[in-house]
């Protein structure tokens, strides 16, 4: 049987979990993901593990915080005036605003308080500081490069 290779267009099923075992994504529900390998479409530590590997075939891949979403940053909580937000909605915990870094780039930010004159507003991945452990099945060689 053939093996997956760079330049092949794969099928894949994952559960994605933390450490602790608390499922944070994955395929289930929603059908196979198809992905070019060599394409950095996904994590290169995934995309290592599914070369050489046959339809069928199954492997659990660790990818530590660092390599992930990076460590939790500090700097990415901000406590931001509440005059600074759009008037046409009430901020709820939970709710994401997009805003710009000091070098321009786009940047989301999560609510995480809600105060009188101000909220307090996450940057950070959801994921960032989480080892992250991949359930992988390879499902199909859709093309062969």
């Amino acid at each position: 049987m053939a093996s997956a290779k760079t330049g092949d267009t794969v099928a894949i099923d994952y559960v994605v979990k933390t450490k602790e075992g608390r499922v944070v994504g994955g395929t289930e529900g929603q059908g196979p993901q198809t992905l070019t390998l060599g394409n950095d479409e996904i994590f290169p530590q995934i995309e290592s593990a599914l070369t050489q590997m046959e339809v069928g075939g199954e492997d659990t891949v660790t990818i530590d915080a660092e390599h992930a979403f990076g460590p939790r940053r500090e700097e990415l909580i901000v406590e931001i005036p509440r005059t600074n937000l759009p008037p046409d909605a009430e901020p709820q915990p939970g709710m994401t605003l997009s805003a710009q870094q000091n070098d321009g780039q786009p940047i989301q930010l999560v609510i995480t308080d809600v105060k009188d004159d101000s909220v307090t507003a996450d940057g950070n991945h959801p994921l960032a500081g989480e080892d992250l452990i991949f359930g992988l099945t390879l499902v199909e060689i859709k093309q062969a490069a």
